[in-house]
């Protein structure tokens, strides 16, 4: 047995939470073996069978929703409204897949060319390996597990180890199910284990939520592999606000966009660009509404924002915030460290960001605002596009038929989002392109990335 070990911090007191022990190599590839073992006996079950396993893995959030998500708010350091909201996304995909999925994997009749009959198959092909992060403990697995096993597969999960009492709980609540047991497991493993993960011949394929950077680290070793992989990378969505938006509305939903999730999101809005006209109006109201916004404890109810998730994290985006201003961004509110405990970082706006800058050109994953001045909306949309990253973006305008014209022939990004701010939702593709990674999850998209797509050729 390994003597490593993982332990879990709150971040809003920094006070320990639990200690985890690492699997020993011998225990992971017994793990990986019951996965395989139960997978095929999971790949003959009806979709009428899994549906029901599905729908009872709900049930059970439902039940355990209190523990959950108080557990993920100590963990993280979320609102608790907020974790409770997680659980709520985590039922729904539950549910939205033991409706829609038997009609997403179901057989397609082909007629060939030359007259015969052809069918396409939609099966399963074995474990799927999800390396997720902490940003949202139990929605990104949720995201991934509910539909391959929908499919069939069988799931592993290496969570962030900042939130390894979230991943050990969903297990927990899968299990209590119905759902065979070795089915779906979290492990608790170091990265080099997880190679081994990714290197074994029954792993059929690789998804990862994370950062550029770790998306290239693990894509490369997945297709050496010749691993199917998806990545749901990081993101500097900008939204545009147009000279006919509606500016208290753009203000207030471009307010919750960047501090929901205590501003840790991928598809948070990050760049505000806003065309001349309105620019000083927007500035005003922004900056007044950011400002009004209280930083504190997750668990009580007066607080909109907690603490970033661990100290490192909020220690990196200081130094964004720093090399910023160096560089010719203004301050307009917040950024200042402040001192006491928990990982608490004030909300702030930057203005007069450019290229160069870190607010500019990378994430910045924490309650930090950009504020860009664009001249029009061509100039606008210009900016938004100016960046590494694809994931999400929105637009704000009271010309819908305009917006949703800039939304599909020009915003290069995998979601847009008009006169609100972005969310996911099962009944929509979710995902990016460039830096932002590929594949989609949702909207019955997700269901067919790790499937066999097999095509039957029928004689005469």
């Amino acid at each position: 047995m390994s003597t490593e070990h993982i332990i879990t911090t709150n971040p809003a007191t920094e006070q320990k939470i639990n200690k985890f022990t690492y699997l020993s190599d011998k225990e992971l590839e017994k793990n990986i073996d019951n996965c395989q073992e139960a997978f095929l006996d999971w790949k003959l079950t009806s979709f009428k069978e899994r549906a029901k396993i599905l729908v009872s893995i709900g049930e059970k959030l439902e039940e355990n929703k209190a523990e959950l998500a108080e557990l993920m708010t100590q963990e993280m350091g979320k609102l608790l409204s907020q974790s409770e909201q997680e659980v709520d996304l985590c039922i729904g995909i539950c549910n939205y897949t033991a409706k829609n999925g038997a009609k997403n994997l179901q057989n397609e009749e082909r007629t060939l060319s030359n007259g015969n009959k052809g069918i396409v198959a939609y099966s399963p092909i074995g474990i799927v390996y999800g390396i997720q992060p902490w940003n949202y403990p139990s929605y990104q697995v949720m995201r991934y597990a509910i539909v391959n096993l929908m499919a069939g597969n069988g799931v592993l999960l290496k969570h962030a180890s900042n939130v390894t009492g979230t991943g050990q709980l969903l297990e927990k609540i899968f299990v209590a199910a119905g759902l065979p047991k070795g089915l779906f497991k979290a492990l608790i493993i170091s990265h080099d284990q997880s190679d081994t993960i990714i290197k074994n011949k029954n792993v059929r394929g690789v998804t990862l939520t994370g950062s550029s950077d770790a998306g290239r680290n693990i894509g490369k070793k997945a297709t050496a592999e010749l691993k199917k992989v998806v990545l749901e990378l990081g993101s500097n969505d900008a939204y545009i606000v147009l000279e006919d938006a509606d500016i208290e509305n753009a203000i207030k939903e471009c307010v919750k966009g960047r501090i929901y999730n205590n501003g840790e999101t991928c598809i948070a809005a990050k760049r505000f660009v806003v065309v001349d006209k309105v620019y000083d109006a927007f500035k005003e109201g922004f900056v007044k509404a950011m400002e009004a916004v209280k930083v504190g404890d997750p668990l009580k109810d007066a607080s909109d924002i907690g603490p970033i998730a661990r100290k490192d994290l909020r220690e990196t985006l200081h130094e964004q915030v720093i090399e910023s201003v160096k560089n010719g961004a203004e301050i307009l509110c917040g950024g200042k460290m402040p001192d006491g405990k928990g990982y608490y970082y004030p909300v702030t706006v930057l203005a007069n960001v450019k290229p160069g800058q870190p607010a500019y050109d990378d994430e910045l994953f924490g309650p930090v605002a950009s504020l860009i001045k664009a001249k029009d909306e061509k100039g606008a949309m210009r900016i938004a596009n100016d960046s590494k990253f694809g994931l999400g973006g929105g637009i704000f305008s009271k010309d819908i038929e305009k917006a949703k014209k800039l939304a599909q022939d020009h915003f290069d990004t995998g979601m847009v989002f008009i006169n609100t701010f972005g969310i996911a939702d099962p009944t929509m593709p979710f995902g990016g392109v460039k830096d932002s990674g590929f594949g989609r999850e949702h909207g019955g998209f997700g269901i067919k990335e790790f499937v066999n797509i097999k095509s039957i050729v029928i004689g005469s």
